[in-house]
């Protein structure tokens, strides 16, 4: 195991280096609302597409938000010049994970450094996420009324089957219990007439297609959630890897990406609790399909510091205190031995046995509540095997959402999980 001290960008090089050759990098995060994880996370991102040439990020985010944040940074016709613009449409709680100032100044340095370079050598920006069925279905209706007016029909039955449960399509799943099959069979018509229609190489068509998929999945979300269980969970995660190879494949051979998600999505779940609950999820799925050598884990953790989350689902966000990890913990254990910053390598024949062996390790999602440190907010992991590499940073402070969406409060999903 290497561990490696962190104060500048050039500090990465002992992971870059570890990294050199992978396919996906996959970069986590122990909250979705802590400045230091989100800045070190782009500043490593920034040395992959700068110097190993990656293509390019996909996020936990929906699909129809982060495209038009993807045609902001490439510079595609009808793109906002301003990357901002299109974060300020992000509208599904909680807005913040994506419209920050943090993903604000990377997505304006990817603008700059793609109109640079031509076309063809721009580096994108995507979401894999499940959640947005009726943006999806509202962007398949635009593109197929002016690609393919005749297949509007499929489209327009498939939106019949949601209407009855308004933008709350969470009832949608306690629903399916009592109603037919009928919409499942509509979103695999849609999908089906919409990956026929797909034969150009536009990147409109691979969008609709795209969303076609989130449509299919979010109908098996829903459907898989009101029973409980890790089905819900599983789908989401397996519709995510499934969107990351397609993105790889469209991407053309040779493409590499950058995945952002949770460390519960990234690091893998074969290393956890999780696998005993019949959990799955996007690291462990991508190493299995591409390879372990093809694929880096590198996840991010801190013992200490403030964050944005809310107490409740849909409520309003909070800068909220995260106490000292408690003891016994990889946190609690990294504040002993680590500099406030480093990046660990993990590998080779001397790892330690508090890396190799089980210990809580912390997770804190949108929802949170401190006073719980004391019961939950931890996964039981091998660390070495859930990620490749871990970055460290003892004390971290909350992310600075953008102005305009400091207030929420729009419930459109209630997923399972982080």
């Amino acid at each position: 195991m290497l561990v490696q001290r962190l104060g500048t960008p050039s500090d990465f090089d002992p992971l870059l280096e570890r990294v050199r050759d992978a396919r996906v990098v996959m970069i986590g995060e122990a909250t979705h609302g802590s400045y230091d994880y989100y800045r070190l996370r782009e500043q490593l991102t920034r040395r992959l597409i700068a110097e190993q040439g990656f293509d390019f990020v996909a996020v936990e985010g929906d699909w129809p938000d982060c495209d038009r944040v993807h045609r902001s940074v490439v510079g595609a016709p009808g793109g906002a010049e301003d990357p901002r613009t299109a974060l300020g449409r992000f509208t599904r709680w909680p807005t913040w994970m994506w419209a920050n100032a943090e993903v604000d100044r990377f997505c304006r340095w990817l603008r700059a450094w793609n109109l640079e370079r031509p076309e063809r050598e721009r580096a994108g920006f995507h979401g894999l996420d499940v959640y947005s069925l009726w943006e999806s279905m509202q962007a398949i209706f635009d593109y197929l009324g002016e690609e393919d007016p005749k297949s509007m029909d499929a489209a327009q039955d498939a939106y019949r089957c949601f209407e009855p449960y308004g933008g709350r399509v969470e009832e949608y799943g306690a629903a399916s219990r009592f109603v037919s099959a009928r919409c499942e069979e509509e979103v695999i018509r849609l999908l089906a007439r919409t990956r026929a229609h797909v034969v150009s190489d536009g990147p409109d068509a691979f969008a609709a297609w795209q969303n076609a998929e989130v449509v299919a999945g979010a109908e098996r979300y829903y459907r898989a959630m009101v029973h409980g269980g890790p089905d819900s969970w599983n789908v989401r995660d397996i519709h995510m890897a499934d969107t990351l190879d397609r993105l790889l494949t469209r991407y053309g051979p040779g493409s590499r990406g950058i995945v952002w998600a949770h460390n519960t999505h990234i690091g893998d779940a074969r290393a956890t609790d999780m696998a005993g609950d019949g959990m799955v999820n996007i690291g462990q799925l991508a190493r299995e399909r591409w390879g372990r050598d093809a694929v880096a884990l590198i996840g991010l953790g801190g013992y200490q510091g403030t964050v944005v989350a809310a107490p409740h689902w849909g409520s309003p966000a909070e800068v909220m205190t995260v106490p000292p990890a408690r003891e016994g913990s990889v946190e609690w254990r990294l504040h002993e031995l680590l500099p406030e910053r480093a990046v660990l390598v993990f590998g080779g024949p001397d790892q330690p046995d508090w890396v190799t062996g089980v210990a809580d390790h912390r997770a804190i999602g949108v929802v949170y509540d401190p006073t719980f440190e004391r019961w939950g907010n931890y996964v039981p992991s091998r660390l070495a095997d859930r990620y490749d590499a871990f970055i460290w940073c003892d004390d971290s402070t909350a992310l600075h959402p953008l102005p305009a969406l400091t207030t929420f409060g729009e419930l459109a999903t209630y997923p399972a999980g982080v």
